[in-house]
């Protein structure tokens, strides 16, 4: 059996008994099958009908089979054509696949060829259907539209993008953690001359140096203890399309040679393996650090960052283009309100000036995740200014001066040095660690050293404030 979703056929070919004898044989693989004895009858009913196959005959009386493939081509690309022919010659078989047909059957054919031909036609479409699927969604989800921004900076950039993309050219996309790198590198890919082709992603800051060199070039079965098969890299899975590498900053020195290695030559070699690969792969980096001062340091290869910096973009963050972020907001607003079925109209002015005002080391990704927070714990249709300051840390000017009302007993006393400790010097605290975070592009281990504290103290006081490296 073939699927439990019925492919559609249709049969053209002026021999009633092949009609016959095929509807038979693809009804018993679980076809809907139907069948027209004339070119032009056929060429009108399938392309007035929704068929995944057609099986024509390559010489029909009234119309030349050659023709109805040009037509189905042209208005009908998403069918597979398997010509059939009593007249099988190499060059019958050349002009029709040149032609675009998925297949070809020389008659007398047997009932195995024939299902297996319709088999692989089947594959190829839910193959193909799926990838136009995946390019929608990629399309959908990397538009400029879904880029929400008026600041001048970042309509510079759309301009910057629409003019790079056309070429073949390595972009480099630097800027702060959460300012939306990865969207900035999609668009780029959907509006290139790739974009039928794979788009494929890869954070280095997640993997080991073995297994990141392993994921990029793959490796051949006994290349290490566990290789126990062969496996393609990401090289050349993404072949002809795209490949974006987050943070390549973590890159150690061994994949970097070998990156420039593919980045100069086309050509790479697998773990373990002693042969060249060759490979088409337009690449976008991006980091959150400053590659110049790497390179000054050692720990990155001048060649590899002037290979990668032919044309380098920017993201501003947030804080230096405040004007989008009331767009931004009630965009997220908008978002989560649809995820979760709640109607919230929007926020009053006050709390809109304090998400204007505060500094967002987070980027776009924190106040994404602010909002998302917001819409979950609101119980009105409006989130006003308490609200923000209820369940989101807001810049908001509070500082450590003392109180204008003198506490008159110990509970008094008690309790306002209870309300200072937990409102003033825990906003102090939380501030305190996200600068140490931010500064240390949030590495736990190196923000604890920066500031004299032992990590799981740091980590401690981290899980007081609930924060974490994803919202910051």
């Amino acid at each position: 059996m073939m699927s439990t979703d019925q492919p559609n056929i249709l049969i053209i070919d002026d021999e009633a008994s092949i009609c016959k004898g095929c509807s038979l044989i693809l009804r018993e693989q679980n076809c809907s099958v139907s069948s027209r004895t004339t070119g032009k009858d056929g060429l009108r009913e399938a392309l007035a009908g929704r068929f995944d196959i057609v099986l024509l005959d390559i010489r029909l009386p009234d119309i030349d089979g050659m023709a109805i493939l040009a037509s189905l081509r042209e208005k009908k690309p998403e069918i597979q054509v398997i010509m059939m022919t009593g007249y099988s010659t190499i060059q019958n078989a050349v002009e029709a696949m040149k032609g675009g047909a998925f297949d070809y059957l020389a008659k007398p054919f047997t009932e195995d060829e024939i299902v297996l031909a319709v088999k692989k036609a089947i594959e190829d479409k839910r193959l193909r259907d799926e990838n136009t699927l995946l390019r929608k969604q990629l399309f959908e989800r990397f538009d400029f539209n879904n880029i929400v921004g008026e600041d001048q900076g970042i309509l510079d950039i759309f301009e910057r993008i629409k003019r790079v993309a056309s070429t073949d050219s390595t972009v480099l996309i630097t800027g702060e953690s959460g300012t939306g790198k990865e969207l900035f590198a999609g668009a780029i890919h959907v509006q290139s001359s790739r974009s039928a082709n794979r788009y494929v992603t890869l954070d280095c800051s997640t993997l080991s140096s073995s297994l990141l060199e392993s994921e990029l070039f793959g490796h051949v079965k006994g290349a290490f203890t566990d290789a126990t098969y062969d496996k393609k890299g990401i090289f050349s899975v993404a072949n002809h399309g795209t490949l974006f590498l987050d943070e390549l900053s973590n890159l150690n020195l061994e994949i970097q040679s070998k990156l420039l290695r593919v980045m100069e030559s086309g050509e790479y070699k697998r773990v373990g393996d002693s042969s060249t690969i060759k490979t088409d792969v337009r690449i976008i980096a991006a980091t959150n650090r400053d590659l110049s001062e790497l390179v000054s340091e050692g720990s990155f290869r001048e060649d590899l960052f002037y290979r990668l910096n032919v044309f380098p973009i920017r993201i501003p963050p947030l804080r230096e283009r405040k004007e989008d972020i009331p767009r931004l907001a009630y965009h997220f607003l908008r978002l989560f309100c649809k995820e979760t079925g709640k109607r919230i109209e929007g926020f009053s002015d006050d709390a809109l000036a304090l998400l204007i005002d505060h500094s967002w080391p987070g980027n776009v990704r924190q106040l994404k995740n602010a909002v998302e927070r917001l819409v979950i714990m609101a119980d009105h249709g409006f989130l006003d200014r308490e609200t923000l300051t209820s369940h989101i840390q807001i810049d908001n000017g509070s500082d450590l001066s003392a109180p204008s009302h003198v506490p008159e007993t110990w509970e008094e006393l008690k309790s306002l040095k209870k309300h200072v400790l937990e409102n003033v010097l825990g906003e102090v605290e939380q501030k305190f660690l996200v600068k140490a975070l931010t500064e240390c592009q949030g590495n736990i281990t190196h923000a604890a050293q920066q500031v004299g504290m032992q990590r799981s103290n740091f980590s401690t006081l981290m899980k007081k404030h609930g924060l974490s490296t994803d919202n910051l």
